[in-house]
């Protein structure tokens, strides 16, 4: 035995919302067999690697081969069999209390996914069936709640940000729970943790206890990037457009950290929706932010925008160094101007069903190397549709560094290839070099890091 994990332990649910039918549960156990035990297991031994020294999944799957998890049916409702768990995800041989109620969310969501899938086999979803599984997910986690209102500020940024980084989302964290607002993540380290991190401290000050820590993640992320010890609701999308599409439609205001290649596709996911002629005149707190370490950053990743999207893409939004009190002050101005802006528009406030987000937006983008070659970065087309098309660049080569199926396919095929207008690749090839000297690309261990793209000049 492994002396690093725990033999063997059942569990069982904490919170009511995780309570199933027997029918449900019978279901549940079929997610033990076959592929669908593999989405399984690597979700939860990603879970239980909450706090670990490494997010490398190839290592964590080596060092815990031996580890299953089971669901099991009881008259009392379900519970979870763990075999060979990671011993650091247990304190005094309790599972800590966090951790398990991830365990259950991630299997609530992947029968929800399953559920999903076996219907969409069928037919071709429209816009809005996507939009209303978004909806129906979110509402299925029990996180629309009509009390909280116009609160929700999410939160992007890299898992890989440097100690003054990470100080500073901290420090906004702590200014936007001062302010009574929520947060919402992608449910990582770094720039997904800090904020959330500094908001609990300002909640506790101001002796407020209903706040709530929400992360999105993906079944194809989660591996990469296991959800850090304070998110309190955890949501596993079945895909990266339905995870972007949950901040969107929830979120009343987004505020960027610094990151990399992630946090590029996040940002060009949302202005590709902001320069929909629909969406102009609606208001959207969009700040990216960071200390006066990180200026040059932001500078380059503005640049990038101006070239590649114009300066009408880059009105929408502000870029605030070094102060987190100004950050969370033009966040609460934004944020009752979306307030009065919903009311008088009969728009709910805590589900944006009336913004418009293009169907290319929505459709999962599978990247692979034909794929990739193909996706038109010409300048010749609606600046929202190349914002979308640059989004998908940044996706795969998102997939590239860190889901297996990405690395996978570059492993057995080479690079992928990216093609276009020379002064478009030139913005991308700049932005990209620029990632890899400051050591914001995924690196395995200490090595130089290997392109995962090619890009043709």
């Amino acid at each position: 035995m492994n002396s690093n994990c725990i033999e063997e332990i059942i569990i069982s649910p904490l919170k009511k919302s995780y309570h199933f039918s027997q029918n449900e549960i019978k279901k549940i156990i079929l997610l033990n067999a076959g592929n669908k035990n593999k989405r399984l297991r690597d979700c939860a031994l990603a879970i239980l690697n909450t706090g670990s020294v490494t997010d490398d999944p190839a290592i964590i799957s080596h060092l815990y081969n031996s580890f299953t998890i089971t669901p099991i049916a009881t008259d009392c409702g379900l519970n979870i069999k763990l075999n060979n768990a990671p011993a650091y995800a247990f304190v005094d041989g309790e599972l800590i209390t966090g951790i398990r109620e991830h365990l259950f969310a991630i299997i609530r969501d992947i029968f929800f996914i399953e559920q999903l899938e076996s219907m969409d086999a069928f037919k071709t979803p429209t816009s809005n069936d996507i939009t209303n599984t978004v909806f129906n997910q979110l509402r299925n986690a029990g996180i629309l709640n009509q009390e909280h209102g116009v609160s929700l500020v999410a939160c992007w940024g890299g898992h890989s940000i440097n100690d003054v980084e990470y100080c500073y989302s901290k420090e906004v964290g702590y200014q936007l729970g001062l302010r009574n607002f929520d947060i919402c993540t992608g449910c990582g380290p770094g720039a997904m943790k800090g904020p959330m991190k500094g908001a609990t401290i300002g909640w506790a000050k101001q002796r407020l206890n209903k706040q709530r820590l929400i992360g999105l993640t993906e079944v194809g992320i989660i591996a990469a990037e296991p959800p850090n010890a304070i998110v309190k609701d955890l949501i596993t999308f079945p895909d990266i457009e339905k995870r972007l599409e949950g901040f969107i439609r929830t979120a009343h205001g987004i505020i960027v950290f610094p990151g990399g290649v992630g946090t590029t596709e996040e940002i060009l996911y949302l202005l590709a929706i902001l320069l929909e002629n629909d969406n102009l005149n609606t208001p959207f707190p969009f700040i990216f932010t960071g200390p006066t370490e990180s200026a040059s950053y932001f500078e380059m990743i503005d640049s990038f925008i101006g070239k590649t999207l114009g300066p009408k893409a880059q009105s929408l939004y502000q870029i605030i160094i070094s102060d987190a009190v100004a950050v969370s002050q033009q966040i609460k101005t934004g944020l009752t101007e979306v307030k009065d802006f919903r009311a008088s528009n009969c728009i709910s406030p805590i589900y944006n069903w009336a913004l418009t987000i293009n169907e290319k937006a929505q459709l999962p983008f599978a990247p692979t190397h034909q794929s990739m070659a193909s996706l038109d970065l010409c300048t010749e087309q609606p600046t929202h549709i190349l914002a979308q098309n640059l989004c998908h660049i940044f996706s795969g080569i998102v997939s590239g560094n860190v889901k297996p199926k990405g690395i996978n396919q570059v492993q057995e095929k080479g690079p992928f290839i990216i093609n276009g207008d020379p002064t478009i690749l030139t913005a991308i090839d700049e932005l990209l070099n620029a990632f890899i000297q400051s050591n914001r690309m995924k690196l395995p261990s200490n090595e130089t890091y290997q392109p995962c793209y090619r890009i043709n000049l």
